[in-house]
């Protein structure tokens, strides 16, 4: 399937030029299903993990810090698969991230098993446990980005942030739904590391309906005739067959690299990192919170159940944010930034001086419908200020700012938390309260962005 052109058609749908369809029901759910099990399996570890560790005896911030040398290597490799992806085939791509998905899930899973078991100490389970994540980080990063970028390319402009808000729902969705079923997948033969058995099976799922649902197709751009730019406009200006002719020259070489520096994307950048971070701050605390202020840390079982009914909380927060705020009244980019970083501070308070379930679950779904809000805000926002042959590349820089946030974050949360309890929730707090100043006065006007060229 070739890309479609970088030019908007004048009635807001994408042009249907030979060999190049508008996304249907079935692909978008297929799409949807790659960044959803992605996501989901990177984080449902973390209402598993401090049981594991606690049963090992192993200290709160190793057990956070086992994802970090995953997650960097996430940042590092995103944006280089994303450009693969112009001359591979996304659908290549997201092939080859499925691989490493399920490769890393099934082998992360072994080593578990095999240390729960007594094989080898505690000390070599993690260094295994980390080694074979590694693989998620260096190969599933292939997938997103080229999720991103195929949906990018093929969705007008102004119809992009509500298609990129139901794809980033499920890379969102995915953080949170992970670890509140990741109770459910405990097996009594494979014990705790049943979910990451039962992840590498979801994985070859998605991989065999990737192979028979999704067509293969055509990297490259090539120049298919001159569509108007200004999706808004009753018909074709002077300067829109102007800007046609320019983008036909240009889909005949390969598009330049995008940089982190480039002005135009720098501030959905920062916004997206420093509020990533703030997310990834209280994700990597709340399991050891909730064990430490229910008094269940000699009492596993409670302990996982209870934590997958908070992760439940903010997965149905989630997915109010995602699936029914943002297209019920039309947000786009700042506004979801904006109101996201009220309710994510607003819930981060809650859950800082809560003591009882009642409160971390009400504190914990007001800052996931917060976070819900802001990250396809970020998402949208980068895309729609770069041209559409440029999509692959902001979907890598973006995977790789979403990756970020998780290197250092959850392991320095962990350690604040051992020795200043609230205190990573308060740091969240204060993450929030500045992006929502500086956001409102930096980020570009939501009606300007979505109707600039």
């Amino acid at each position: 399937m070739a890309d479609s052109p970088d030019i908007e058609p004048q009635n807001r749908q994408v042009a249907d030029f030979p060999g190049t369809k508008p996304i249907d029901g079935t692909r978008m759910a297929l799409l949807f299903s790659v960044m959803l099990v992605t996501a989901s399996g990177n984080t449902a570890m973390q209402s598993i993990l401090p049981t594991i560790g606690t049963q090992l005896e192993i200290p709160d911030f190793w057990v956070s810090a086992a994802f970090s040398w995953s997650a960097l290597l996430w940042v590092y490799t995103a944006p280089k698969w994303a450009r693969q992806s112009d001359h591979r085939g996304r659908k290549a791509l997201m092939r080859l991230g499925m691989i490493g998905f399920t490769a890393s899930f099934a082998l992360a899973g072994l080593s578990l098993f095999l240390g729960l078991l007594g094989w080898y100490n505690a000390v070599w389970t993690f260094v295994l446990f980390a080694v074979f994540r590694s693989l998620y980080g260096g190969l599933g990063s292939a997938a997103p980005p080229a999720v991103q970028a195929y949906v990018a390319a093929r969705t007008a402009r102004a119809d992009r942030t509500k298609a990129l808000s139901l794809i980033s729902s499920s890379f969102g969705l995915g953080t949170i739904v992970g670890p509140a079923i990741a109770p459910l997948l405990i097996l009594p033969v494979l014990g705790l590391s049943s979910p990451m058995f039962a992840f590498a099976a979801i994985g070859i799922l998605v991989m065999i309906a990737l192979a028979l649902k999704l067509p293969n197709d055509s990297p490259g751009f090539k120049a298919r005739g001159v569509v108007t730019s200004e999706p808004y406009s009753s018909a074709p200006s002077s300067n829109s067959l102007k800007d046609g002719d320019e983008e036909a020259e240009e889909e005949n070489a390969v598009p330049p690299q995008l940089r982190w520096g480039d002005s135009r994307i720098k501030p959905w950048l920062i916004t997206g990192v420093l509020g990533g971070n703030a997310h990834a701050l209280i994700l990597g605390v709340v399991g050891f919170l909730i064990l430490d202020r229910l008094g269940l840390r000699g009492d596993p079982k409670t302990g996982i159940q209870m934590t997958g009914i908070v992760l439940m909380s903010g997965a149905a927060a989630t997915l109010l944010a995602q699936w029914g705020l943002i297209p019920l009244l039309q947000m786009g980019p700042r506004m979801s930034i904006l109101w996201g970083m009220i309710l994510g501070a607003s819930g981060c308070i809650v859950i800082g001086l809560s003591h009882d379930l009642h409160g971390i679950i009400i504190g914990f779904a007001v800052a996931s419908l917060g976070f819900g809000l802001f990250r396809p805000g970020f998402t949208a926002g980068a895309s729609l200020a770069v041209r559409r042959s440029e999509q692959n590349g902001v979907a890598g820089i973006v995977a790789s700012a979403n990756g970020m946030a998780f290197i250092a974050s959850p392991a320095i949360g962990v350690l604040l938390y051992t020795y200043a309890g609230p205190l990573p929730f308060w740091v969240a707090t204060t993450v929030c309260v500045f992006l929502f100043g500086w956001g409102f006065k930096t980020l570009e006007p939501d009606d300007r962005i979505i109707s600039d060229n």
